[in-house]
């Protein structure tokens, strides 16, 4: 997996994660985005912001139990895997992942991504998300092959130390 451009953000509180959120959802509408951090770090709120600005209407839940949660917003299609409770990457297979994966024009998120192993696609986006030792505010690294978004991040957010 080739990532070569990398950009660092510390994330403050809840409004600035729906900011990144609205921001990479006008960026990023088609592909797979891996969500990576340890439970409580953001990512199924990060989740949440991305579908609303994409047009979902409702709650947004983490798909821990049915491993994914399918929606159709706007046209399109938006798969959110949760692998946490994966026991082998066999289980998706069994589960009909290619099913999904079929799907043309569509929107992967993965959360729990190295449990999938390789059995997912690999990732277009990578958003690593840390809670700080406080807890009150998250430290993201955003790794893509897009040049494009890059330029897009830089132009648009404080690039974090």
């Amino acid at each position: 997996m080739n990532m070569p451009y990398s950009f660092n953000l510390t994330l403050d509180n809840e409004n600035e994660t729906q900011n990144l959120a609205q921001f990479l959802a006008q960026h990023f509408t088609t592909g797979v985005i891996y969500l990576i951090g340890d439970l409580g770090a953001g990512k199924t709120t990060f989740t949440r912001y991305l579908l609303q600005t994409l047009g979902h209407q409702g709650a947004v839940k983490s798909p821990t139990y049915t491993l994914v949660e399918p929606y159709h917003i706007l046209g399109k299609d938006i798969f959110h895997f949760d692998l946490y409770r994966l026991n082998d990457p066999y289980e998706l297979e069994l589960m009909g992942i290619r099913d999904y994966l079929e799907v043309a024009n569509a929107l992967f998120l993965f959360e729990w991504p190295s449990k999938g192993e390789r059995e997912i696609p690999e990732a277009d986006l990578i958003i690593n998300i840390e809670k700080s030792e406080d807890e009150l505010t998250r430290n993201i690294t955003l790794s893509s092959s897009s040049e494009a978004l890059q330029r897009a991040l830089e132009s648009n957010f404080k690039h974090a130390e």
